[in-house]
């Protein structure tokens, strides 16, 4: 698997970043996890706006899933070529509604789903393309999922966003990478059921026994160095910060 970090600002875009937006890539197929504020633009630098076989969203706060409507008006107004064939978004249950909403203007109620083959997200199993997808109900106030992707014996495991959760744990057993969330600034913020500090995110991927862990959604208020050196202090394999473009091989 190929991983492309295209954006890990938390909550909102960095000068530096888009909100959360990752790219996997196996096989010839191309899996979007997330897409958040200012996301679409940089998937751009790394694929063709038709090129996407499938969407993941682990949940529906704005950072996340919010231009999705302007890849909406891509799919559905395009002129060369015709329309484009509906592809497949898996999401909460919601996952329509709240885009026909945040979009406002839709032609008719129909529309999203001329374009988008929505999917309702469930904890378990499924197929995606090359990818075998375990998703599981994380710690955050709305409906929330992490996912564990598994191709060619290799595991990437993505928190979304969530705050400490046992079940974090179990989905990213053993996994080689650990794209894990770090919003919170240890001795800071200290939220019930938000996010994880740098600390925490060292903590789980201790209990998990991953390989790599890799810090994102760092809001820009947040100190990514502070929290890189405070999940090291806990997790004794490599911590590295995400950062746009960067590229992993798994």
């Amino acid at each position: 698997m190929k991983l492309t970090v295209v954006g890990c600002s938390g909550s909102f875009p960095s000068a530096e970043s888009a909100c959360s937006s990752y790219l996997v890539e196996a096989d010839g197929f191309r899996l979007l996890l997330d897409m958040g504020n200012g996301a679409l633009g940089e998937l751009q630098r790394h694929c063709g706006l038709y090129d996407l076989d499938a969407v993941l969203l682990s949940h529906l706060h704005p950072d996340h899933f919010i231009d999705m409507c302007g890849y909406f008006v891509a799919r559905y107004y395009r002129h060369d070529g015709g329309r484009a064939e509906a592809i497949p978004v898996y999401g909460p249950e919601d996952t329509e509604r709240r885009l026909v909403q945040a979009y406002d203007d839709v032609p008719d109620e129909k529309s999203m789903r001329e374009v988008f083959d929505f999917r309702t997200l469930t904890s378990g199993g499924f197929e995606i393309g090359p990818f075998t997808i375990h998703a599981e109900r994380v710690c955050h106030p709305v409906e929330a999922f992490g996912f564990r992707i598994e191709c060619g014996g290799r595991t990437l495991v993505y928190s979304g966003d969530t705050g400490p959760c046992e079940a974090l744990v179990d989905l990213a057993r053993g996994g080689d990478l650990f794209l894990c969330e770090a919003a919170f600034t240890h001795g800071k913020e200290d939220i019930p059921e938000l996010h994880l500090n740098g600390r925490q995110a060292g903590e789980h991927a201790l209990r998990a026994g991953v390989g790599t862990l890799v810090l994102t959604h760092i809001p820009p208020w947040t100190d990514p160095e502070i929290n890189q050196r405070d999940a090291q202090a806990v997790f004794g394999g490599p911590v590295e910060l995400a950062a746009p473009g960067i590229t992993y091989e798994i």
